[in-house]
């Protein structure tokens, strides 16, 4: 009887230490699962735009800003050159997995002419892929706003505004005031070799002959840049530095 009485006691004393441990792992269990809720609200929640940005490194870009290149003057004031800002399509041809197709349906759109596509598929033979390339300058409203509507549909391609040098007094003043044309070989050379490359990330001119040449690091001004954020397409999502250009 003393000994059934000793099992009874010895199994009551091994269910209370199994209940005892089983409430101890339950706790840990609980707190673990705590804390794993808590660091969870933290990170999605709390610290979302903070990761999301980390996420998106990879995604920030720093985009040059062209200056206003400055304006020639006479004697009385009167400006003997203007800037006349207009739109230019571009395309980036590494972001474009059919070019042919969408030249194709670009057409319609910005009323592309046969020459407009040669001297594109020549114009990137002769850059890099990665650099966006222009297909058409001079768009007009109304293919600037049927584009608009339709951007999209079209990955790697984007509007861009520019600034042509127009001169009221034409041959009058060629002479004296020069003239400004594309950038060639030798001016990358030129202005890599004073360590100004830099500051024409944004420029497709530069100042040839006269006015426009000899005062030329006067007239440029300083590019600005701009820090964004763009999504997995390219797209600029917003703004998160901008370094105005000053003219």
């Amino acid at each position: 009887m003393a000994l059934l009485k000793e099992k009874i006691r010895d199994h009551s004393a091994e269910e209370m230490l199994f209940i005892r441990r089983a409430a101890v792992a339950l706790a840990l269990v609980v707190v673990c699962f705590g804390a794993l809720v808590v660091n969870l609200y933290r990170l999605q929640i709390r610290q979302h735009g903070f990761y999301q940005t980390r996420s998106n490194q990879n995604d920030i870009k720093m985009l040059p800003i062209a200056p206003s290149r400055g304006l020639i003057f006479d004697r009385n004031g009167i400006p003997l050159v203007r800037n006349v800002t207009l739109y230019r399509i571009e395309i980036t041809p590494s972001k474009i997995t059919d070019m042919a197709a969408l030249l194709q349906a670009l057409t319609p759109i910005v009323d592309l002419t046969p020459e407009d596509i040669s001297a594109f598929r020549d114009d990137m033979h002769h850059n890099s892929r990665y650099k966006p390339i222009t297909l058409k300058a001079g768009l007009n409203d109304t293919e600037v706003a049927r584009f608009a509507v339709n951007q999209y549909r079209f990955d790697g391609v984007t509007i861009d505004t520019y600034q042509q040098r127009e001169y009221p007094y034409g041959a009058q003043l060629a002479h004296v005031l020069g003239y400004v044309s594309k950038i060639n070989d030798s001016d990358l050379k030129r202005l890599d070799k004073a360590g100004l490359s830099e500051n024409y990330a944004a420029d497709r001119n530069i100042g040839k002959q006269g006015i426009e040449a000899y005062y030329e690091s006067e007239l440029h001004g300083t590019t600005g840049y701009q820090e964004v954020e763009v999504d997995n397409h390219g797209r600029v999502i917003r703004l998160l530095k901008e370094q105005p250009p000053q003219a």
